[in-house]
């Protein structure tokens, strides 16, 4: 008889290209990364400190197809290059820091951003507008040993054919070494973590219907489409 008082909820996946299946323990995205975004949206494009925000691992998906939120009258699209860490540790120096990655993916950090800007006027948490069910799709995850660590390339997210994000990851104020190195201050990454490393600006609405593309350049590809 299992010991758990209710059905232990199943561990969340992602393929990995040549075979096998990554588990994702916890999802940690960085916020206003490139400086172009952090313009569009009103902040300092300066190197400042990176900030972080969460979403739960069963966000994750790779869902061909996924459901128009219900709740949102704002709800968009952020084109993102995803890390997945393969060792833990804490206080990584920058140097070693791509010691401790995985591989690479790309998603989307779909975000509720009428529901955001609204808690952040009143001062309150905005988990909701950024961690909610199927709000972090991702495409299969390649490995570095196969692909690198690429340090530059094209990151680019198109609607229904229509370029609408596109910049290279190259202008990342923090670059994953910086990133990785700075969150496992605040935190012990472990074997399974992913981290949505930030979007370039063109972030926009997505609604019923709409086919999106998410292409990084020498990574991985993420498509879905909203019913």
């Amino acid at each position: 008889m299992s010991e758990f008082v209710v059905p232990a909820a199943p561990v969340t996946t992602v393929p990995v290209a040549g075979g096998g299946k990554f588990p994702v323990r916890r999802v940690f995205c960085v916020g206003r990364n490139y400086a172009d975004h952090a313009l569009e949206m009103g902040g300092d494009p300066t190197r400042e400190p990176p900030f972080f925000f969460s979403k739960p691992s069963d966000a994750v998906t790779l869902a061909a197809q996924l459901p128009t939120d219900p709740i949102s009258k704002k709800f968009e699209h952020e084109a993102e290059l995803v890390v997945a860490i393969g060792k833990g540790g804490s206080n990584i120096p920058a140097a070693q820091a791509l010691e401790h990655v995985y591989g690479y993916s790309v998603g989307c950090d779909l975000t509720r951003r009428d529901m955001q800007g609204e808690a952040k006027k009143a001062g309150r948490p905005w988990d909701m507008s950024k961690g909610f069910d199927n709000s972090a799709p991702i495409g299969e995850i390649k490995p570095a040993s196969a692909i690198g660590h690429p340090a530059k390339g094209t990151l680019t997210l198109s609607v229904n054919g229509t370029i609408k994000q596109s910049g290279d990851i190259s202008q990342m104020t923090w670059p994953v070494p910086d990133v990785i190195a700075f969150l496992s201050t605040l935190v012990a990454l472990a074997p399974g973590d992913l981290i949505y490393t930030g979007t370039p600006a063109g972030v926009g609405p997505l609604v019923k219907g709409d086919k999106v593309e998410i292409v990084c350049e020498g990574v991985s590809t993420c498509v879905f489409t909203l019913i």
